[in-house]
């Protein structure tokens, strides 16, 4: 085999190399999918439910945060790349309207027991554009409480973690808690409790895939959410800051997982100080997701 074969070969190999579910220490596997399937297809209907339109029935117009896509099921959208990812891309007709994808998951009881922990975490590439080209780009993975299905007008009293958000092509993340009631209250509602993080391992958090995840602690006094990026933990929000029943409306339900990627909104638009996305905003730049998984432990 000439050197040259065999650098095809390899990178032939390391194209269908999917990605694992990591065991996690002192945690078991709850539930996860790693999207493996055919190239061209839907996330498994088992798992996940694909949201299409500009509302939920009965709630907020454009889902509550202005933002200006219509949500579709459609694979130039929402599709598996046959080589264990998930891609959600953001396009625009020629018409200048857009369309993405959102998705969340079937089961909406996803908990940590009492005196136990729950870890929600993914593997997520932000899509790979920067600057003016990225304007209005706001990729997700969130949760919100279960109770909010079929109701949809109960934000945020149902409680909301957004594990990992980015707005812009900015190379950071945010991860944000909302609850109690909009606007203000105990979450400073519309803002929410929230921080900030660069990703880690020394890459730009666009393009590169990178670890999200939070962890509910109810095995400590106060109990307490973590998030994460790439193992590190930049932002905790204690029972304390909540009180405690407010806490337990929060964070004792179950609650549902959601990947999307949305266009426009009040989040890039007050980042950026105006209105997005903007004429120079470039479509068909996908957020690509390895795996999401949620882990107890007793």
């Amino acid at each position: 085999m000439t050197s040259l074969n065999f650098i095809a070969v390899v990178l032939a190999l390391a194209t269908c190399i999917k990605a694992t579910i990591p065991q996690v220490p002192g945690f078991t596997l709850t539930w996860s999918d790693d999207f493996v399937g055919t190239a061209k297809s839907l996330p498994d209907p088992a798992n996940w439910i694909v949201t299409t339109g500009t509302s939920y029935p009965g709630g907020a117009p454009n889902f509550g945060t202005g933002e200006i896509q219509t949500y579709t099921s459609s694979l130039e959208n929402l599709a598996l790349s046959g080589n264990g990812t998930l891609s959600i891309t953001p396009l625009r007709d020629s018409t200048g309207a857009w369309t993405s994808a959102r998705i969340e998951t079937q089961r909406k009881d996803f908990v940590a027991a009492e005196g136990g922990k729950m870890r929600i975490q993914g593997s997520v590439a932000m899509p790979d554009i920067t600057g003016t080209a990225a304007t209005g780009y706001w990729p997700a993975f969130w949760t919100l409480g279960g109770a909010f299905r079929g109701v949809y007008t109960n934000w945020p009293i149902v409680g909301e973690f957004d594990i990992m958000e980015n707005v812009n092509g900015l190379n950071k993340v945010w991860g944000t808690l909302h609850c109690d009631v909009n606007p203000g209250g105990k979450c400073d509602e519309t803002n929410g409790i929230s921080a900030n993080s660069p990703c880690g391992n020394g890459t730009a958090c666009q393009g590169n895939f990178h670890t999200f995840a939070i962890v509910v602690d109810r095995s400590v006094t106060p109990e307490k959410i973590s998030w994460e990026v790439d193992g590190k933990t930049y932002q905790t929000v204690t029972e304390t800051q909540l009180g405690s029943e407010l806490w337990a409306t929060t964070v004792h339900g179950g609650c549902f997982i959601l990947l999307n990627l949305a266009i426009g909104g009040s989040f890039p638009n007050n980042v950026l100080g105006s209105t997005t996305p903007i004429e120079a905003t470039r479509p068909g730049v996908p957020m690509r997701v390895e795996y999401v998984a949620v882990y107890n432990s007793a």
